[in-house]
């Protein structure tokens, strides 16, 4: 493990300096949730709202490589890549390690961190902790059955449901065990605390002594925000003064977290000033094939001359068609594009006659053709360079050149915002 204090001066979560300096990715891998939180919806889809649990687009691990790659060429001060859901990183722990493997490789100078309810992170561990995972934040909101029994509705944990009491109990047992086992292993813990006015207000300086003397760093004490469509939309925020009393109760324990921005799962950029423009290009990486479909084997290149790609998809009168043998890349044919001015047809027309083709590689393009093609699975990349440097990108996962913007998906047509608040 790498030496986690000098590492936490570059965190800009576990460092309140850091913050404005460094930034920091959040890749949305981790769509599900083994529990059910009182508090929580995850809502997806929702330029406007910035809180836990929302993203643009979920990734699969290839997609979220390739969008590390890209909006690290936006985002320059990056120290720092983690997962925080939409839901746990560890009810699909596949899919969590599988991003970090792959991003780990190819970025090994970034910080990796976790977020987690701590239910299903302890079988894990080890492994993290080989995959040199080194900060891991941990959501406990109290060590008392009878209040936890009233913040989660239920929690499932090796294919069983538990409800109630039972549930509480299960939470119980796995957070500090997971907490004391995290720190054994020399990574930094952070807790998460909700504060829930008259659920756990009165709780909050017990978790911080018990999670301090278990080996936890830091705590961050977390406001309710009352959620459209959860269990606790009615409930009151707690009030500042509320907030800054339980800070100073906690102080004599514990390092309290005082600069969090209550950050989305997709947030790119320093923290408290996202680049909301990532939000677009997680849509883009979202809609990528994971790798070329076996059942559409063929890449489809706007080429002027065969060997560069230089030519927008606007203007390209055909394609080449290429596919991948075992001796390199083989030009399959020429295939014409539809004729100019059908409007939206066209490329209705031009799925169709790449239909086999899981993408097209081009130096331009407009944003409606990106949607038609898209929604029927023909990725399109917008890209410079020699062909068969693209044909590796898409064949073999090496770095694109670049990556388009698309358009975000919004709560309605009318949806303009600026993930502020609706």
């Amino acid at each position: 493990m790498e030496n986690t204090t000098a590492l936490n001066k570059v965190h800009p979560c576990f460092d309140k300096e850091a913050k404005l300096k460094y930034a920091r990715i959040h890749i949305p891998v981790a769509p599900k949730c083994n529990v059910q939180c009182g508090y929580c919806n995850r809502k997806y889809d929702c330029v406007n709202e910035s809180r836990p649990g929302v993203t643009s687009s979920v990734l699969k691990p290839f997609q979220a490589l390739n969008y590390i790659r890209a909006i690290s060429q936006r985002i320059k001060n990056v120290s720092t890549v983690g997962i925080a859901g939409p839901g746990d990183s560890f009810a699909e722990p596949e899919k969590t390690l599988e991003s970090i493997r792959l991003i780990k490789n190819e970025f090994p100078d970034k910080i990796f961190c976790l977020s987690s309810n701590g239910l299903n992170i302890l079988p894990y561990i080890d492994e993290i902790a080989k995959l040199n995972v080194t900060h891991v934040t941990v959501t406990i909101n109290s060590f008392r059955l009878e209040t936890l029994e009233k913040i989660y509705k239920w929690a499932r944990y090796n294919k069983k449901m538990y409800r109630g009491t039972e549930a509480a109990k299960l939470m119980l047992s796995q957070q500090g065990e997971a907490v004391k086992k995290l720190v054994e292993k020399g990574i930094v813990v952070k807790i998460n605390t909700v504060i829930i006015p008259g659920v756990n207000d009165t709780e909050i300086e017990e978790v911080a002594k018990i999670v301090s003397e278990l080996g936890a760093t830091t705590m961050n004490c977390i406001p309710l925000i009352p959620t459209e469509g959860s269990d606790m939309a009615d409930f009151e925020k707690p009030t500042g003064e509320a907030i800054r009393n339980i800070i100073r109760s906690i102080h004599k324990y514990i390092k309290p977290m005082t600069h969090c921005a209550r950050c989305r799962a997709d947030a790119a950029g320093m923290l408290g000033k996202d680049d909301t423009s990532a939000y677009q290009l997680i849509d883009q990486c979202a809609a990528m094939p994971t790798a070329v479909d076996k059942t559409k084997p063929y890449v489809a290149v706007a080429s002027y001359e065969g060997l560069m790609i230089n030519k927008h998809l606007g203007e390209a009168t055909d394609f080449l068609i290429y596919k991948q043998t075992t001796s390199g890349y083989e030009l399959v044919e020429r295939r014409f594009a539809p004729a100019k001015g059908a409007g939206d047809l066209r490329w209705i027309n031009l799925a169709k006659t790449l239909k086999d083709c899981s993408y097209i590689l081009v130096n331009g393009v407009g944003a409606k053709p990106v949607d038609l093609l898209q929604k029927v699975g023909i990725a399109v990349v917008e890209m410079s360079g020699l062909i068969d440097d693209g044909l590796d990108a898409v064949y073999k996962g090496t770095k694109l050149k670049s990556v388009l913007k698309t358009t975000l998906g919004k709560c309605g047509s009318g949806c303009g915002g600026n993930a502020m608040g609706c």
